[in-house]
């Protein structure tokens, strides 16, 4: 809920926002992609039109860079236990299915560049070197450790 409301998701209860979020999922379409090992889910991440994020526009590293209706993947959540095992690389390749399947231009990230001396051990947005690994490109770096990155699917 992060990308959707802004720091407002730090101040809500825990349970508001759940609440949100399964508000988006039966409302559709799906907010995001699930990773599972046989029944057990082990990561997430979110994919979405970059128009229902509405607050990646207020933060000034990740503003629009042009006027392309891109999809953007924000976030992603794995399991503990099932970290550095891949599980980020197949949520970005099939979030680039998805995408294509929904007849999206293009698919952007904003991920942390680890290779810039001032990143984020917060990488929840996943690293710029697994989308490097998946084709997208860097298309705008406001901040050394945070790239735009985008993958073009037409």
């Amino acid at each position: 809920m992060y990308w959707r409301i802004g720091t407002a998701y730090h101040q809500r209860d825990r349970a508001k926002n759940k609440a949100a979020l399964r508000r988006i999922v039966k409302r559709g379409p799906p907010p995001g992609l699930l990773a599972f090992d046989g029944g057990l889910a082990v990561g997430w991440c979110q994919l979405t039109p970059r128009a229902d994020l509405a607050w990646l526009d207020r933060t000034r590293h990740l503003t629009r860079v042009d006027d392309l209706p891109v999809w953007s993947i924000s976030c992603f959540y794995v399991r503990r236990g099932y970290r550095r095992r891949g599980v980020v690389s197949s949520l970005i390749a099939a979030a680039v299915k998805a995408a294509r399947r929904a007849k999206a231009p293009a698919l952007e990230a904003y991920p942390i560049d680890t290779s810039q001396p001032q990143s984020t051990h917060n990488l929840f947005t996943g690293t710029a070197s697994a989308f490097a690994r998946a084709g997208f490109k860097t298309v705008a770096r406001r901040a050394p450790h945070r790239p735009v990155m985008r993958l073009e699917l037409r």
